[in-house]
Formats: C-alpha cells, sequence, structure tokens
C-alpha cells in the first residue's frame, strides 16, 4: 500500500520530512508538540513551504491541523502547481513578501 503526502496527496517518495502540527518552538507552553499524532510525514517541498508561508505562532495558533493548512488560499496554489510534479521533484520555497514582514 502506497502511502501518501497528506498536504498535496501525491506518494510518498522524494525527500520525505517530518513536520510537527504544533512547532517545536512551543514546546515549553504545551507538551503535545511531540506527541505522535502531532508530526505528519510529508514531502520536503510541501514541508518547506508551509514554512516559508505561515509564522510558527501563526502554526500554533491556527494552521495546527492539515485541514486548515490546505485551506489556505497561497497553500491551495502551491497544492494545485506541485501535485503536477514528480514526487522527487525540488525547488527552493522563497519566502513569500507577507512570511518576511512577519519576522
Amino acid at each position: 500500500m502506497t502511502t501518501k503526502c497528506p498536504i498535496c496527496g501525491r506518494d510518498e517518495g522524494g525527500e520525505m520530512q517530518i513536520h510537527h502540527l504544533l512547532p517545536r518552538t512551543y514546546r515549553t507552553r504545551t507538551s503535545d508538540v511531540h506527541e505522535k499524532d502531532n508530526k505528519v510525514i510529508i514531502h520536503k517541498m510541501c514541508h518547506q513551504k508551509i514554512h516559508a508561508t505561515f509564522a510558527e505562532h501563526e502554526l500554533f495558533t491556527y494552521y495546527h491541523t492539515i485541514d486548515t493548512i490546505i485551506n489556505n488560499p497561497e497553500m491551495a496554489k502551491f497544492i494545485r502547481w506541485i501535485r503536477k510534479k514528480p514526487v522527487d521533484f525540488y525547488s527552493k520555497n522563497n519566502d513569500t513578501a507577507d512570511r518576511k514582514r512577519k519576522r
């Protein structure tokens, strides 16, 4: 059985990474960040896009579920684009202008 990336829906392959739905930077505020159900295996490109799009506090306060991440307009646009690529496709994600202002 082939497992799929929960972000883009493509089959697993290429480089996969662990994404913490509740960011590890908030580990002192909640013990949930190290729980098994807080981790998902996703493609490296998907992982980089998440962190290029959202600040850590946004991930902690709102975008800490797969549904909220994939329903974000910028992520939805990325998902439509990446679904056409092979599973081992890689290209560096640049920070968005909005994300840079949040830092």
